[in-house]
């Protein structure tokens, strides 16, 4: 797990995610990234410079055919709790709203759900397993379907929550995820959700994998612009005639 472990580490010092004492959730959506992030985060903290707790937690949308066992057993193989909130997201938005957009509302009431789980198991911070390649997607995403420059950025602090989200898989690539051995053995529950792989966020994934056949180091250049210590100076209109 050299290939995660390294990036993740860099991350974690260079934006100050972890300090001593913090309690951890580390949110499990049942995918590779999150289960990456939650191995990656329990060996971390048997070197860590730092004493931390971690957290597991994951929020059941109540989609049919979702079985979260194997994350149980896994959890408590590696001595983390483990706390699944069941809730009708679901049925809110495939049902009651019937939303043609449904990713945007199902991840708002998910986020206020683990938000408040959070709060509810006194962690004071949220750790999410995106990667540097989401945060090329995301940036695609703004600037393609919200007329934006915009990306998440690796440490944000929730006010109204008082919870900190820190993104600790930020420098880590997808493919070293995906091929590392020991990752590969981890448990990943597949998605039952009937939006998933029809979402503007695969389509800017296609997108991104034609262009790096063009250009190899796509994902490096954007990743550099993201971190350009020199902002980024908007046009604005000349209102002096």
């Amino acid at each position: 797990m050299k290939k995660i472990l390294g990036p993740m580490r860099r991350a974690i010092q260079q934006f100050h995610m972890i300090e001593n004492g913090d309690r951890i959730a580390v949110g499990l959506s049942g995918g590779k990234d999150s289960i990456a992030l939650l191995a990656a985060l329990a060996r971390y903290q048997k070197f860590a410079p730092v004493q931390f707790d971690l957290e597991a937690v994951t929020i059941d949308a109540g989609l049919e055919g979702m079985d979260f066992s194997p994350l149980i057993t896994y959890c408590h193989d590696i001595h983390v709790p483990y706390t699944i909130l069941k809730t009708s997201i679901a049925t809110v938005v495939f049902d009651i709203r019937n939303e043609s957009n449904p990713c945007s509302l199902c991840a708002r009431m998910r986020r206020g759900a683990l938000h408040n789980l959070c709060r509810r198991l006194n962690c004071n911070k949220l750790a999410l397993g995106h990667h540097a390649d989401d945060a090329v997607e995301t940036f695609f995403l703004s600037l393609f379907f919200e007329g934006r420059i915009n990306t998440f950025q690796p440490v944000t602090f929730l006010d109204r929550k008082q919870i900190t989200l820190i993104r600790p898989l930020v420098f880590v690539k997808e493919k070293d995820i995906i091929y590392d051995s020991e990752c590969q053995s981890l448990p990943i529950i597949g998605s039952t959700c009937p939006a998933d792989g029809f979402t503007k966020r695969e389509d800017v994934k296609n997108f991104i994998a034609k262009m790096r056949a063009e250009i190899p180091d796509l994902n490096k250049k954007v990743l550099s612009a993201i971190q350009n210590p020199h902002p980024f100076i908007p046009w604005t209109k000349n209102l002096k005639k």
